[in-house]
């Protein structure tokens, strides 16, 4: 029966992602567009790569099966995405950190389409949203606007994870990266995994990080994501994800003696529930534990973040030598408390050697930007 399963699930993959070459990738959002993928009737060699022999020899020392499901967690701030795999004891272990080239937007969820903003929050990925012929090397479409999006009147589309270093609403990452995470998912859906989990938060869900954040308007937003993040941090297991009253509610379960089934509206009330004791045990110990650290770093004064930091997203620190014409530099850091994004000078772009960049925004600047949201509009895809 394993054996049929598994040819199943390769049918059901290869059939997805053939359809998925159809689709044409387009995290590029207000104005940029992506040309239609091509279409072959084979899948590309990209996608089909074997695991390198060193990532097999990191799964063994791990004792993780090459097909056993996967979580990705993504942080802007650190500009950093993580791959967990589930090893034999079926909790989920680190496997490896890669640094992410790019992302767009601010700290904060993706709200509208066009904003520019990289989504956070929890999403599920299907061997359909997989798209082996991106114009980006290789793309994963993470799911937005899931039922939390949907329900607050956020919208969006072809929200990816993808290859060439280039993104205006995406988290993009080198061909060598993305080749690598597509294939772990690829191997993850052959042995069985219907969808896997990717957890997007706007920075380490740390005690030291909120207080450094505590005047942003998204804290709300942000302490809701954490009791996912500590059910995830403290099991290392994948937390069940429902949304109700426009709310993420994590690992919830029938009342004791209750033979109702749980019904979740997600625009609507909350049914009643309790939080599974596997989870809510040991997070609620970890929740005490930063709540002190929390109070402690407020006595002391901990300093704060701006609200906005002036610039488009970010790249790892480890790409900068290796990309240093991908990202214009537009830094005006506003004071605390501030809402609104400084009025920018327009600044002359020059670069059109044919490099990414310049393919993707160089016809932006042919002439002067009017209004201040015209032009932000314009000139935030390219800052850094």
């Amino acid at each position: 029966m394993k054996v049929i399963s598994a040819t199943l699930v390769r049918a059901l993959f290869l059939s997805a992602a053939l359809a998925g070459a159809l689709t044409p990738v387009r995290c590029l959002g207000q104005g940029a567009h992506e040309l239609p993928a091509k279409t072959t009737p084979e899948l590309p060699a990209k996608a089909t790569q074997k695991l390198s022999p060193e990532l097999l020899l990191l799964l063994r020392q791990k004792n993780m099966p090459k097909d056993s499901p996967i979580l990705l967690r993504v942080f802007k701030e650190e500009a950093e995405l993580e791959v967990w795999k589930q090893d034999t004891s079926g909790h989920f272990q680190m496997l490896k950190v890669y640094p992410i080239c790019r992302w767009s937007g601010d700290l904060g969820p993706k709200l509208h389409e066009g904003d520019h903003q990289a989504p956070e929050g929890f999403y599920m990925v299907t061997p359909g949203l997989m798209n082996p012929n991106s114009n980006y090397y290789l793309a994963i479409n993470i799911g937005f606007p899931n039922a939390f999006d949907k329900a607050n009147d956020r919208d969006g589309s072809f929200l990816m994870i993808h290859g060439n270093c280039a993104s205006v609403g995406c988290y993009a990452m080198t061909d060598e990266q993305i080749g690598e995470i597509y294939s772990l998912a690829r191997d993850a859906f052959v042995g069985g995994q219907p969808s896997f989990q990717v957890q997007a938060y706007p920075f380490r869900m740390t005690a030291a990080n909120l207080a450094r954040h505590r005047t942003n308007p998204h804290l709300a937003f942000w302490e809701m994501l954490k009791i996912g993040n500590d059910h995830f941090e403290t099991t290392h297991l994948e937390p069940k994800v429902e949304v109700c009253d426009r709310h993420y509610v994590f690992d919830a379960q029938r009342p004791p003696k209750s033979s109702k089934p749980l019904m979740f509206d997600p625009a609507g009330e909350c049914p009643a529930f309790v939080v599974n004791p596997k989870f809510a045990r040991p997070a609620l110990a970890k929740q005490h534990a930063d709540e002190a650290e929390y109070a402690q770093l407020l006595k002391d004064n901990a300093a704060t973040a701006p609200i906005h930091s002036g610039l488009d997203g970010g790249m790892n620190q480890v790409f900068r030598a290796r990309f240093p014409g991908i990202i214009i530099s537009l830094a005006k850091v506003l004071p605390d408390g501030s809402l609104e994004l400084p009025q920018l000078e327009p600044i002359p772009y020059t670069d059109d050697d044919g490099s990414v960049t310049g393919r993707l925004f160089g016809s932006m600047f042919g002439r002067q930007p009017g209004s201040q949201t015209e032009m932000q509009a314009i000139m935030r895809p390219i800052a850094d």
